[in-house]
């Protein structure tokens, strides 16, 4: 791997991806107590992917990330609490128990509420951009899917739209083997998704997804073009998830000689030799990021556990949006067709 990443930057990076792998354990010790609401979507061994291409944007840029992404949100500022009440549908959490697992957004730190139905996000981030381009800003929009979703409908209206505006689109298509049970070759004909990109006349790439600074490179390369005016790009990662679907998924489908050989490449691991090697970091700097995991995440975890439920009156709230003052006292539709008669 050739870096071009500071030792801190790289350090940096370490931080957030073990922040993810060991939230999510406690999460899925959460998951057996019979402490969370709904399900539980682990990333383990996709940590590498997330980490490193939210890291390459910039103040001003967006993200809007689906269930397997959390490492991604800890780069834009989420804290431990947040995914802790969210999950365990806390009244403290982002969206103060209305919702669950990463279904919540935050305008200042720039991140677009995600939405379960897959392929969607692409129309909405497409969006984002064109917003983007119109008001003459910067800012780049960046999104994720995995395999599985760019076989549905909306992901292709989605992306053709971003390549005839040539907007500042960003798609990370996450290549993990599965669309839940279903293997790629059952559901797609093509062995790189970033083939796709051919078709929309965009400019498409793949790259090692366990390889935390090939992502970074790559997501930094798409970034450029996208500030340059030169549209959106299809960036492919090859990874894997090393559970099932969700915590009720054994994965009884995945054989076993694919999972060790994924074992062996697995993100945090890979960085941790890379800096070994050449003499950027040793075991202790790694011990002394992870206890200042643990107490982190210790104290976020108190805070979770003695977290109020959510105030039932709160469940009509938020739920419709005021008028805009430019309709105060404009006279209702009636109203105005009986004047318009008259």
């Amino acid at each position: 791997m050739e870096a071009t990443l500071t030792r801190e930057q790289l350090l940096d990076m370490y931080y957030y991806m073990k922040l993810t792998r060991m939230v999510e354990e406690r999460l899925q010790r959460l998951y057996r107590q019979g402490k969370i609401v709904g399900g539980l979507y682990r990333s383990l061994g996709q940590e590498g992917e997330s980490v490193a291409s939210a890291y390459a944007l910039e103040e001003g840029d967006f993200l809007a990330v689906m269930i397997r992404n959390l490492g991604a949100l800890f780069v834009r500022g989420v804290r431990p609490w947040e995914i802790f009440t969210q999950y365990m549908g806390k009244g403290t959490s982002p969206t103060r128990g209305k919702d669950n697992i990463v279904h919540f957004g935050s305008v200042e730190r720039g991140i677009i509420p995600p939405i379960s139905h897959l392929g969607d996000l692409i129309p909405v981030m497409a969006g984002i951009a064109l917003a983007s381009k119109m008001q003459r800003k910067r800012s780049v929009a960046l999104t994720y899917i995995g395999d599985g979703g760019t076989s549905t409908g909306a992901f292709h209206e989605g992306l053709n739209f971003a390549a005839v505006l040539k907007l500042p689109l960003i798609v990370i298509a996450e290549d993990n083997g599965y669309a839940y049970s279903t293997p790629k070759h059952k559901q797609m004909a093509i062995e790189n998704i970033a083939d796709r990109a051919i078709g929309y006349g965009i400019f498409g790439e793949t790259v090692d997804g366990n390889d935390v600074i090939a992502v970074y490179q790559a997501t930094r390369r798409a970034i450029q073009r996208a500030r340059e005016g030169l549209g959106p790009t299809l960036l492919e990662v090859k990874t894997f998830r090393m559970r099932g679907h969700a915590e009720h998924d054994d994965a009884w489908y995945v054989p076993r000689e694919l999972l060790e050989y994924w074992q062996k490449r697995d993100p945090i691991l890979r960085l941790e030799t890379y800096l070994k090697e050449h003499g950027m970091a040793d075991e202790t700097d790694f011990e002394a990021i992870t206890r200042r995991i643990e107490e982190e995440i210790e104290a976020d975890l108190q805070y979770a556990e003695q977290s109020p439920m959510p105030d039932p009156r709160i469940a009509l709230e938020d739920v419709y949006a005021e008028a805009p003052s430019v309709l105060e006292g404009a006279p209702r539709p009636r109203e105005h067709a009986a004047k318009t008669r008259s």
